[in-house]
């Protein structure tokens, strides 16, 4: 359907993706953020993904210098950022090389020319331009002189041709605006906030904003522009935010909620720095953030604040998990709360520090000496992040633990639209401190709460709680040191109960028609594609069930019912297989893994086709997973769930491997042809 305006006819469209690609330092992420909070504004439901590499400014021009930022826009509810673009606006070669494989035939192409020159042109490979040689017949290709046109808009202005052609991205959002009817007056206002001591660079940005909208409307290389009606979402006031910023305001929720003092002890790490950065403009709030010289202080300064009655909190990736290993399994001894936010990147090591994976979760369940059990919580979207800090803070606050708060880069850096909460319904997390002593005369440190099992929590100085603390073991009750067996073996366990003692929600399970055979069972940011997933599957007829895991440890009462209610269990993990690991070794359900490690989230299409491969039984698992080699490799028995699949595919799953592969439909070497998935504990995940 086309309306007509007074000058160039509208097209409405459910959805649009959009990715802006160019130099690190051509603004794109700004432009995508301006551009994010201007589609919100507007009402659409939206996801996001900035992509953006690790080096600090790679040279100029080349491809590991290529940031991305993509864009998924609708009339109706979306889940992800999309699997491709429709649209790709790439400010140089080395952005059109980089993300041309993804854009599907007959998508849009919007280049800046003036960039297309032979010197960048031979940075990344091209003999001669693509926009010139026919390479791009089977796509949309819009050229436009962005550079050239930005520099003319502002020559008035009065900057220097190097600040001109900065502006040059805001002339970008004004054409994107204009083609997609996305309104200028929030990025003006922001403009004008964030250039406020600089007027000619205030006044250039502005020109070039309004001059990239003017170019679209006069044009006649844009014969039409389109609008994305609102979605219907639940009524409230709502805002974007990001992952980070939705996980810092929970923290901040928390402290007030629970009526203390915030106290962030951090070392500045990629992709959690921006959590130190939020909380630290926060401070009106009464918290205090301390950036710290190393992972290790950081933590420390985090318990010894909660020591003292603050809500302490400490932020990292992976790579400071492990620095701080040891006094997370201090707090464990300790008995205090503190809540440790891993915002996960891609490893080992340095890995890919600003791309997103979720292999830490084996990490943070086990990676300290000794018994050391810690409760685990994973937000599964970037607004989520804030319910998910609320419900951290309540487990530490009252079991008196130390709680893991996974997140990671995807969720971190992402945005969505999140219904702001009223205060009055957040939940009231006030708790009361040791104010005499708890044993007659005498005040016992590990007297325990028979509920909670939490010990009392006394604030230092306070009149006659004196109380030994530290890290060699405790006498139940009295708190005095203790080498003697039979007590170690009893407050092991007791910290062991206290963890899986604690309270959790039921895990809850999507499974409309109630008939379904196979459960496809995620965690943490695989939500969104996971979702898309189940609903693509739904609408081909297949009969698919869905359940999210937040509370990983302890997890929820009726997870090993509701895993043994279906015949197939599929974990999709951006890892090698490590949930699935726990769900074979705690519940002896035969999980098939769906992995992924390639930095970024997971393709809606694949998954389609991962879990279809399931179903129909052409999936092909290996022995290679989160636990090394432990099994042959076995092929999985076809089921009949559903209609056809009427393309007939059979691809092979995501993350299909080399290593023990068994084709499908052959029994491998030893096994029966009809093997029973349901008691088989043989062969890993793939």
């Amino acid at each position: 359907m086309t309306n007509k305006t007074a000058t160039k006819p509208v097209k409405n469209l459910s959805e649009v993706i959009i990715r802006f690609a160019g130099d690190s330092g051509d603004g794109m992420q700004l432009t995508g953020d301006r551009f994010t909070t201007e589609t919100a504004a507007f009402g659409n439901s939206l996801s996001t993904l900035p992509d953006f590499p690790a080096e600090i400014r790679a040279p100029a021009g080349t491809l590991p210098g290529v940031s991305a930022f993509q864009l998924h826009f609708a009339d109706h509810s979306v889940v992800t950022p999309g699997d491709a673009p429709t649209v790709l606006v790439a400010m140089n070669p080395a952005a059109l090389k980089a993300n041309l494989a993804d854009l599907p035939k007959g998508g849009t192409i919007i280049v800046d020319t003036d960039e297309f020159t032979k010197r960048n042109l031979a940075k990344v490979g091209y003999a001669a331009s693509p926009v010139e040689d026919g390479s791009l017949a089977d796509y949309l290709v819009h050229p436009v002189k962005l550079t050239s046109l930005t520099v003319d808009a502002v020559a008035k202005v009065g900057v220097s041709r190097k600040d001109a052609e900065r502006a040059k991205n805001m002339f970008a959002l004004g054409l994107l605006s204009w083609l997609y009817h996305r309104p200028l007056e929030g990025t003006r206002r922001f403009l004008e906030t964030k250039f406020a001591g600089r007027r000619e660079v205030l006044r250039a940005n502005l020109v070039a904003l309004e001059a990239g909208w003017s170019y679209g409307e006069t044009t006649e290389g844009f014969a039409v522009h389109f609008e994305v009606k609102p979605a219907s979402l639940p009524p409230g006031r709502y805002r974007t935010i990001r992952g980070n910023q939705a996980l810092a305001l929970g923290l901040v929720a928390a402290a007030e909620r629970s009526h203390l003092p915030l106290f962030l002890g951090s070392y500045p790490i990629t992709p959690a720095s921006d959590i130190l950065h939020e909380l630290s403009a926060l401070k009106h709030f009464g918290v205090r953030t301390f950036q710290a010289e190393d992972e290790i202080a950081g933590v420390a300064a985090a318990l010894g604040a909660s020591y003292g009655g603050s809500l302490g909190v400490t932020t990292t990736s992976g790579p400071g998990v492990a620095l701080k290993a040891e006094t997370i399994g201090l707090a464990v001894a300790l008995e205090l709360p503190l809540i440790v936010v891993d915002v996960q990147r891609g490893g080992p090591s340095t890995g890919l520090p600003t791309k997103t994976e979720q292999a830490d979760l084996l990490q943070v369940m086990f990676g300290r000496n000794g018994e050391a059990p810690v409760p685990v919580v994973a937000a599964q979207s970037p607004s989520d992040c804030f319910d998910a800090a609320l419900e951290a803070a309540r487990i530490a606050l009252t079991y008196r633990t130390p709680v893991f708060l996974l997140s990671d880069g995807y969720l971190a850096n992402g945005s969505e639209p999140w219904l702001i909460p009223d205060v009055a319904s957040l939940p009231d997390l006030q708790v009361e401190f040791a104010t005499a002593p708890n044993d007659g005369e005498h005040f016992r440190p590990y007297l325990r709460d028979p509920q909670t099992l939490a010990r009392p929590w006394a604030i230092p100085g306070t009149p006659g709680l004196e109380h030994r603390i530290g890290g060699i073991e405790k006498k139940d009750g009295t708190g005095d040191i203790s080498y003697d067996p039979a007590n170690h073996d009893h407050m092991v366990r007791t910290r062991a109960a206290k963890v899986a003692g604690i309270e959790v929600p039921p895990l809850t399970v999507d499974d409309p028609t109630g008939d379904a055979e196979v459960l496809v069972f995620g965690w943490g940011s695989t939500f969104g594609p996971v979702t898309g997933a189940v609903r693509a599957l739904r609408g081909q007829g297949v009969a698919v069930a869905h359940a999210h895991l937040r509370y990983v440890n302890p997890m929820p009462a009726n997870t090993e019912e509701v895993l043994r209610r279906y015949r197939r269990v599929v974990i999709p993990e951006m890892n090698l297989g490590q949930l699935a690991l726990l769900v074979r070794g705690l519940f002896l359900v035969d999980a098939i893994g769906v992995n992924q490690v390639r930095g970024l989230p997971f393709r809606v299409d694949d998954l389609v086709g991962a879990i279809r491969s399931v179903i129909d039984g052409t999936a092909v698992r290996t022995a290679v997973g989160s636990a090394g080699r432990y099994g042959g490799p076995l092929t999985v028995p076809s089921i009949r769930v559903g209609d056809e699949d009427p393309a007939g595919s059979a691809a092979p799953p995501v993350g299909e491997q080399s290593v023990g592969e068994q084709p499908a439909g052959e029994p491998p070497a030893g096994e029966p042809a009809d093997r029973s998935m349901a008691a088989s504990t043989n062969g890993g995940s793939r």
